[in-house]
Parts: structure tokens; C-alpha cells; sequence
């Protein structure tokens, strides 16, 4: 009965990161081609063993570094704010957001957040694209909408960019960053 009470409790906050794979694939082109020149040096001529040990350490160590930092980076969702975790991290307002929206960005989407003073903020994770796919994009995507909409306050009211011109016409349903058609 209690695991019935517990379950039926939304979560205090949300973490998205980049899974396994999406951290090591992207840089898997570069390492396979560096290897196969190795590779290829080696067999031109006489490798050295501490060649060969140094060059593979350096190489595990950088998956290895790889693993690692694709587990920072990512978001937090809290009840009163989104943090950003970057190189260095953001805490971003609920009621400061004026919108949330998926945007192409070096041929994968991401989701970015949009703020009433106009900053742009890009979120590193979730992200889906060719060698960091993620089949759950969409859903992690209307979950962090979702949780905007539910916890950016009752008083909240768009906000006109910054810099708006007078002689646009209105903005459709009140969102100054939706299309005008």
C-alpha cells in the first residue's frame, strides 16, 4: 500500500544527461581514424612497445574522460528552476522562461530554452542526432515543457522581446515567440 502512495507522487526533480553511447559515439570517428594511422605506422615499421602502450593509454583515457563529463552535462529540473549543467553551471527561473522548443543545432536537435530577457540557452542533454541518437527525445522534451507549464507560477504573463518592433503585426495567442503565420 505504501509503495501505491509513493508511486503516485510526482518526483521532486527530473536529471537528463547524455546516455553512455552519447558521449563516446560523436568522438568515435576521429578515434577510429587515428587509430588505423597507428595502425598503419606500425606496420611500416618496428613499433616500440611504450609507442603502442602510450599511444593506446592516452586513448582509453580520453573514452575514459569522455564517459565521464558526458555525465555532467545535462538539466535539472526542480520545482522552481531549470539547472543547467554546463562547464559551468546556470539556474534558470521558471517564471523567467518564456518558452520551450526543440531548434537544429550541427545536425542533431536539442532543446532550447528561451527567457523573458531574451537569452537563449541551449541544453546539451537531450539531444538526438546521427551517432547520438536518443529514443526518447520527444517524450524528455514535452516532459520539460510539461513541467514548465506546471511550475512557472499562476502570475505569469509573456514578456514582449526585447527590442520589439511597434509595426509587427500582433503576436498570435499572446507568445511573442511563436510564428506570425
Amino acid at each position: 500500500m505504501e509503495q501505491s502512495q509513493v508511486a503516485a507522487r510526482p518526483p521532486e526533480r527530473i536529471r537528463y544527461r547524455y546516455a553512455l553511447l552519447q558521449s563516446v559515439l560523436p568522438a568515435l570517428p576521429i578515434f577510429v581514424i587515428v587509430w588505423c594511422t597507428k595502425v598503419w605506422d606500425w606496420m611500416t615499421s618496428k613499433p616500440v612497445g611504450a609507442e603502442m602502450a602510450e599511444s593506446f593509454g592516452m586513448w582509453g583515457a580520453t573514452l575514459f574522460v569522455l564517459l565521464i563529463a558526458g555525465q555532467y552535462f545535462g538539466v535539472t529540473l526542480t520545482e522552481s528552476t531549470a539547472v543547467v549543467h554546463n562547464l559551468r553551471r546556470r539556474t534558470i527561473q521558471w517564471p523567467n522562461v518564456q518558452t520551450i522548443c526543440i531548434e537544429g543545432f550541427q545536425g542533431a536537435q536539442t532543446v532550447v530554452i528561451y527567457e523573458a530577457g531574451g537569452r537563449r540557452t541551449r541544453l546539451r542533454a537531450p539531444i538526438t542526432g546521427f551517432l547520438c541518437w536518443d529514443r526518447g527525445f520527444e517524450e524528455k522534451f514535452h516532459t520539460i515543457g510539461r513541467w514548465w507549464l506546471e511550475h512557472r507560477g499562476q502570475d505569469w504573463t509573456p514578456v514582449p522581446l526585447p527590442g520589439a518592433q511597434l509595426s509587427r503585426p500582433p503576436i498570435p495567442d499572446g507568445n511573442p515567440f511563436a510564428s506570425p503565420m
